[in-house]
């Protein structure tokens, strides 16, 4: 749960947009050497656009997820619901967690600073315990409290609770073990041990703003590497552009490349129509790294599945 948090924890600060990727854009990250995973990621969609990604660790976890989303417009601020779900799985004992993530409120789109706010509820769940964690990411208030508040319960397959946890979304999460329940003044009180430090943000450093206020981590992901698949992000022409400083360069490339996709789409959509006059079947662009599979944790739902490789 702590980890499900901690995800969030730089966007309060960083309001940038990032490139779009294109179709069928993919990123390696192999970091078994120094952290003991690796990750690979595909844009599988463009319309709605939609990434896969597929995470394994020489420790015997496995992570995996897809996320497209939802925006509304509402004047002052941008709402954004993400759509996809995240699993992950532990070898050794089997448990296997999901989650989906919260709704991000974008604020003073049209006049002021933009500012970020993760608000909703969040539900973990454990499927091979049935253990439980409902989350709620608290909105901001101008009339006081703590700001990006969050606050959980945990509870077992028989509904009983079992932990607390309070934090914020951008700095530290704690819990505490439920020991029993007290009576005060007619009113149920949970009593807990002593809280414990689950998650806590390393600073970022110094210089960050210069760097679109990302971690030392996150400025790495960037570095250009050998071997990697010709479609890595790392070898779109724009990006490495900007990555050199080469504005104007990286601007015309963007342009160059965003047109080229429309074009291939409308090529697409042309040969769609042909094969539909004709009743044929049209199989238009499909991952190359991942395939769509029944998922066995929701009934009726569909979730793209690592092919390997």
């Amino acid at each position: 749960t702590a980890f499900t948090v901690s995800s969030y924890s730089a966007t309060a600060i960083r309001t940038g947009k990032p490139f779009n990727p294109l179709l069928h854009e993919t990123f390696e990250c192999d970091r078994r050497e120094d952290y003991g995973w690796r990750c690979f990621a595909e844009q599988v969609l463009h319309h709605p656009p939609m990434v896969a990604q597929h995470c394994e660790s020489v420790n015997g976890w496995k992570c995996w997820q897809e996320f497209t989303m939802k925006s509304k417009f509402k004047g002052k601020y941008l709402e954004v619901e993400p759509m996809g779900i995240t699993h992950l799985e532990f070898a050794k004992s089997g448990n296997h967690y999901t989650w989906r993530k919260v709704r991000t409120v974008v604020h003073n789109i049209v006049i002021g600073k933009l500012w970020i706010d993760q608000v909703g509820e969040m539900e973990v769940v454990n499927h091979t315990t049935g253990d439980k964690c409902f989350m709620k990411f608290e909105p901001y208030s101008y009339f006081g409290g703590v700001p990006k508040k969050v606050t959980g319960t945990i509870t077992n397959a028989k509904g009983k609770m079992c932990y607390v946890l309070n934090g914020t979304w951008d700095q530290k999460m704690e819990g505490s073990r439920v020991i029993g329940e007290a009576v005060v003044k007619g009113k149920a009180h949970t009593e807990v041990e002593d809280s414990k430090l689950l998650w806590k943000k390393t600073p970022i450093p110094p210089e960050a703003e210069k760097y679109y206020n990302m971690s030392k981590f996150a400025c790495e992901l960037n570095e250009a590497e050998e071997g990697v698949c010709p479609t890595d992000s790392r070898l779109r022409p724009d990006q490495r552009l900007m990555e050199e400083g080469r504005w104007d360069e990286a601007n015309t490339e963007k342009v160059r490349l965003e047109e080229k996709q429309r074009s291939v789409r409308r090529e697409r959509e042309a040969e769609a129509e042909i094969a539909a006059t004709e009743g044929r079947e049209y199989t238009g662009a499909n991952p190359i790294w991942f395939k769509t599979v029944p998922d066995k944790y929701q009934a009726g739902k569909m979730i793209h599945e690592y092919q390997g490789g």
